[in-house]
């Protein structure tokens, strides 16, 4: 318990919201049964696992629809949180499921915030409502609401200023807005890098104004979301969407359970799986699922799934949704991206013939130099990739047999799995061993089809 406790502070919880929690867990945990073949500390994982998803909800919370045109959603939140950014976000996740969006601009005090929010409207292609910044607020909110209301637009967000920190001026000026639109949802806009003063800062809000949901900013940050665990338990309001990126796509709705996957470091596979469909067609996953059995993985493919994983967003995101990879340090992650740089930068060099037959690299050392002197490289670091390309055929075939008989292999099986999938092609391993393995090994022409020859042969 004091190591789950340890986390839950690391990961910015409120401590008062870590206290109830660590005594919530402790009564669940003592005197529980334990399951027959899981270990005693992984059933309390089980355990804080299931507490954390209770405690932010359960379950995804939808938005409260209006029986009648339009729902008015109304912003609040603190100045730099993201809610002119989140404005321009929601409006496009609505427009994707096919709702008419229009937006409305009530921040007169920020210098160029009425001008942010018109840019992102046209980004996202989403009307904006503005009326300058010699109006009061409410009152360009009720103009903006009429307006909406000709429009017959499904869906009103309403952008509101922000203050450094709460203050009565603020709370009063969203009061009056409030009573003027009679919004279905109040949503706060709240950073997970505010670590635990989210607690308090939520708190003021709800008390003030009355909150319907919240709405989490730069979950992409160092933060592992620990803020989500303390708007719930103080405000008994869900939050409804998270923030993930900068891009107007980075928004998607929240899940408790893949979010106390996140704080416990657990990663969020289902997350990682949404992204990747939505840069990959399914046509395009059965192909390069038949490459992979037939082991005919190439350069292609590899050049491929690599730009796909660029589209799901930074590798510091991408990395954090899998389980176990949340430790990767920001150095790490920038040499993998690096590497990917590398790799991309040599296959650029091949032609399209080499790119889709690595065996003629891998027979071929007048090819491999010319790729070398081509992307600026040298010519082990080409020999290297090539060699770790036919190791990834073998794994990434073996792996799927295993997948594909139906049964989740034991630990045993899965070890023997990839010592079986290391036996590389010959020719891909150190050279001087397989040039005396070649003519005793390979020297019938059945053999010679089933690998590329050696790197050391002409």
């Amino acid at each position: 318990m004091r190591d789950i406790r340890r986390a839950l502070l690391e990961a910015d919880v409120s401590l008062p919201v870590v206290r109830s929690f660590v005594k919530n867990v402790t009564e669940k945990a003592i005197g529980i049964g334990v399951i027959k073949g899981v270990r005693p500390d992984q059933q309390l994982v089980k355990v804080v696992n299931d507490e954390l998803v209770k405690l932010m909800g359960g379950e995804a919370a939808d938005i409260d629809y209006s029986k009648s045109k339009p729902t008015v959603i109304l912003m609040a939140g603190l100045q730099g949180v993201g809610k002119t950014t989140a404005c321009g976000k929601l409006a496009l996740y609505f427009k994707k499921k096919g709702k008419k969006c229009m937006m409305v601009a009530t921040d007169i005090y920020r210098p160029a915030a009425i001008d942010q929010l018109v840019t992102l409207g046209k980004q996202v292609e989403v009307p904006v409502f503005e009326a300058g910044n010699q109006i009061k607020p409410d009152e360009i909110a009720r103009l903006g609401l009429a307006e909406a209301k000709k429009r017959s637009v499904d869906i009103l967000i309403v952008d509101t200023a922000g203050r450094l920190q709460v203050d009565k001026g603020m709370m009063d000026e969203l009061k009056q807005m409030k009573k003027v639109l009679n919004p279905s949802e109040v949503l706060l806009v709240v950073d997970a890098m505010t670590g635990q003063e989210a607690a308090a800062l939520v708190s003021a809000f709800n008390l003030e104004i009355g909150i319907t949901g919240a709405i989490l900013t730069k979950l992409d940050g160092d933060s592992r979301g620990g803020a989500a665990l303390s708007v719930r338990e103080v405000s008994g309001r869900p939050i409804k969407f998270v923030g993930q990126g900068e891009s107007m796509e980075a928004l998607e709705p929240f899940y408790p359970d893949r979010m106390a996957g996140r704080i416990l470091g657990m990663g969020d596979v289902l997350s990682f799986v949404e992204k990747a469909q939505e840069v990959m067609l399914e046509e395009e996953a059965e192909e390069l699922q038949k490459k992979i059995m037939e082991a005919k993985f190439d350069f292609n493919d590899f050049l491929k799934q690599t730009r796909a994983l660029a589209r799901m967003g930074p590798m510091n995101r991408v990395v954090s949704l899998l389980p176990g990879m949340g430790k990767m340090s920001q150095e790490q992650i920038r040499e993998a991206e690096k590497s990917l740089k590398i790799v991309e930068s040599m296959i650029s060099s091949m032609t399209p013939k080499e790119r889709s037959n690595p065996e003629l690299l891998a027979q071929s050392p007048s090819r491999r130099r010319r790729v070398a002197l081509g992307s600026g490289r040298s010519q082990e670091q080409v020999s290297q990739m090539v060699s770790q390309l036919f190791q990834m055929r073998a794994r990434m075939k073996n792996l799927m047999s295993i997948m594909q008989g139906g049964s989740i292999p034991g630990l045993d099986n899965l070890e023997e799995a990839w010592k079986a999938a290391r036996k590389v092609p010959p020719g891909t391993a150190k050279r001087k061993r397989v040039r005396m393995e070649l003519k005793s090994k390979y020297s019938s022409p059945q053999a010679a089809t089933v690998a590329p020859k050696g790197f050391g042969s002409r």
